[in-house]
């Protein structure tokens, strides 16, 4: 997943301790002006290394990120706070050299004690450089812990979700059609992990998620973190199957499940949306485009077909030079 292996961002006490450290180590296997020298290049290096590195470790939001994963993260951090964050970090890492390249000509054409006043004096500079984006620092590291734990899920491939109110047998089908029993993951939003799982239809490798705790409640009852999440769901689907139970054995009242069917609808207008009466064998009293019963069988096979025949995906086919 694309923010799963960032790395764990220091504070900037902790980056200028290494700098500092470093340097007096470095400082220690010269003389003279060459230690001086030595000392202001070593830390100066490590300081405007380790914040670019910092930048660069992340992808770029605008070109790296899939529009899925860009509004997933916004859900969760202020993706417009992270990016001025980075841009502050990369702003010191610039300053970290321009200082470096200040004040090394300085202690090339002097003594040893006024080479090591400009030095001590260079050192509080870049430290207040690095002090002063602390906050951002904090912020980003916090960002990284937020989003390192988001579903992986692939949002190249095509993906069916899968909605409506609880126990209308939405895990069951997703178990029954799918090759990754229990496969679960969490959003760091929900009370429960998001059922995932595959299937291959023509060879064709597609996936189909469950989200318990996003698309099964009416709108009005999701926070604005849940509500932006379900926002992201539409950069992901490819066909929305929502089930409903006519029966009313889950404990909603059908006309409750037509509405939270009616208000995905509407949040899903530019997706196939089907309506699948499950638990058919025991009540078809609803109008519906498919009744289908997980626990006989009935028509299971028939709604996949239907939303990868819905779904339509045609693999993109290598380019060959002509």
């Amino acid at each position: 997943m694309i923010f799963e292996d960032l790395p764990t961002t220091p504070t900037s006490e902790e980056l200028i301790d290494k700098a500092f450290s470093r340097a007096s180590r470095a400082g220690r296997a010269q003389k003279g002006l060459d230690a001086q020298q030595s000392m202001l290049q070593t830390a100066a290096n490590i300081l405007s290394d380790n914040l670019e590195n910092v930048v660069t470790s992340w992808p770029d939001f605008e070109y790296d990120v899939h529009p899925f994963y860009e509004e997933l993260a916004d859900a969760i951090v202020d993706v417009d706070r992270l990016r001025q964050s980075l841009s502050e970090v990369m702003w010191a890492s610039r300053k970290t050299r321009e200082i470096h390249q200040e004040y090394q000509p300085k202690l090339r054409k002097t003594d040893v004690d006024t080479a090591r006043k400009y030095r001590k004096q260079a050192f509080a500079r870049l430290a207040d450089i690095v002090e002063q984006v602390d906050d951002e620092l904090r912020y980003i590291n916090d960002s990284r812990n937020d989003l390192r734990d988001l579903p992986e899920i692939n949002p190249e491939e095509p993906t069916i979700v899968v909605a409506g109110y609880p126990n209308v047998g939405k895990s069951s089908f997703v178990n029954a059609v799918t090759n990754a029993r229990g496969e679960t993951a969490a959003y760091p939003f929900t009370t429960r992990g998001i059922g995932l799982g595959h299937f291959t239809s023509d060879h064709i490798r597609h996936q189909i998620v469950d989200t318990p705790g996003l698309l099964d409640r009416p709108p009005q009852e999701r926070n604005e973190i849940e509500s932006q999440a379900v926002s992201a769901l539409e950069h992901l689907g490819d066909c929305v199957l929502v089930f409903v139970d006519a029966s009313e054995e889950c404990g909603y009242p059908l006309a409750d499940q037509l509405e939270l069917r009616d208000a995905i609808a509407d949040q899903f207008a530019d997706l196939p949306v089907f309506t699948v009466c499950n638990k058919a064998d025991r009540s078809r009293d609803v109008e519906a485009d498919f009744y289908m019963s997980v626990e006989t069988g009935e028509n299971v096979d028939a709604v996949l077909e239907a939303a990868v025949d819905a779904i339509g995906y045609e693999p993109k086919l290598p380019s060959r030079d002509r």
